[in-house]
């Protein structure tokens, strides 16, 4: 891959991890604005991953026979999609904070929202890096996404303790969906990398 791509993958993986602090924030900041920004830089994202794709292809058409280029390029093209879904995730999240969800959750919400964010964004950043350097960090990853359960499961219990209104309490339980998908993520993104190592 050449460098110019390499570093534009590099650049997704950041605006990503930004994506998810910027909407989490909104949302327990009740800060519609920077949720709303959130939400339209999404396009931004999805732009440069269809450019970084038709670099990779391009550069895969022109290799030939260099197996070993060829597999590190279909790797980083396997890389984009969950770069994708997972700013989607932070998207989802800013929608929330743009209609003031963060504002009528339960404090104990509030702080495990914020967990689940600081867990998901570590997660990123060492998906990031393993990228980066090559080597894979599925252990320690996988070992971080067993506590991105257990928050999970803490915020579910805090919606069943029936505290928030119905309408908002179906809202948190999506939010605790969107974190957990988030790790998987960057579980899944871990797991490439090592796949790119044998």
């Amino acid at each position: 891959m050449n460098r110019e791509t390499e570093q534009q993958v590099q650049r997704l993986f950041a605006q990503v991890t930004e994506a998810l602090a910027r909407a989490t924030w909104a949302l327990l900041n009740a800060d519609a604005a920077l949720g709303r920004a959130v939400v339209d830089g999404d396009r931004e994202i999805d732009e440069r991953v269809a450019s970084v794709e038709e670099s990779l292809w391009q550069e895969l058409g022109a290799l030939g026979e260099q197996v070993h280029e060829v597999r590190r390029l279909v790797g980083a093209l396997l890389v984009l999609p969950e770069l994708e879904r997972s700013a989607d995730l932070a998207e989802h999240i800013a929608q929330r904070a743009v209609f003031g969800l963060g504002g009528e959750m339960t404090p104990v919400s509030r702080g495990i929202v914020q967990r689940m964010s600081e867990v998901a964004i570590d997660m990123w950043r060492a998906a990031a890096d393993a990228h980066a350097s090559g080597e894979s960090q599925g252990l320690e990853l996988h070992e971080t996404d067993e506590e991105l359960d257990i928050l999970h499961d803490r915020l579910t219990a805090e919606v069943s303790a029936g505290s928030m209104q119905p309408a908002v309490a179906a809202q948190v339980t999506l939010l605790a969906r969107f974190y957990e998908r988030i790790g998987d993520h960057a579980v899944n993104l871990s797991r490439r990398v090592a796949s790119l190592e044998t």
